[in-house]
């Protein structure tokens, strides 16, 4: 049985999305790209659908019109091994968007992307309530880049 995919829609940007977010993730790409022909909803020869590989997890990218926007209802999480990590997503996928809160950012082209460590699942489940609650109040007070180096001593320490 295959995967579910998501398929993202665009409004025209869709290649240029796609583009972008190949160059972002390492074992990336771009698998096919396919127009609009005669008879169609778009102008032929423009792009249609792209389909993409994200680290492993394939994608669609729709040119599909204004009609709906992307909005924070719907979210890629980035699980990072390191703050290096953290850091170097966060930079690259925020350029030209915005920060939202807890570790959230919305890129240049609307869609939003939670970027985490791979840890703070575990830190928020863990059994000790006081170290599970100083990291939900860490994460929830935070605007923008979580600091996984301040996250980490905030669980550990208190």
């Amino acid at each position: 049985m295959k995967a579910i995919s998501p398929c993202l829609w665009f409004d025209g940007v869709a290649e240029e999305a796609a583009e972008f977010y190949t160059s972002v993730f390492p074992e990336s790409e771009i698998t096919s790209v396919m127009r609009y022909g005669p008879n169609t909803p778009g102008p032929e020869g423009e792009v249609m659908l792209v389909q993409f590989v994200l680290r492993g997890q394939e994608f669609g990218a729709l040119n599909g019109g204004p009609q709906f926007p992307h909005t924070e209802a719907v979210s890629f999480v980035v699980p990072c091994e390191t703050a290096d990590e953290v850091d170097s997503y966060w930079e690259r996928l925020v350029d030209g968007g915005e920060p939202g809160p807890c570790g959230w950012l919305k890129d240049r082209f609307g869609v939003s992307w939670q970027i985490v460590p791979v840890q703070l699942q575990e830190w928020m489940a863990d059994p000790d309530p006081e170290k599970a609650q100083r990291i939900t109040q860490a994460v929830l007070t935070t605007h923008g880049k979580l600091d996984v180096r301040a996250l980490q001593k905030a669980y550990e320490d208190g």
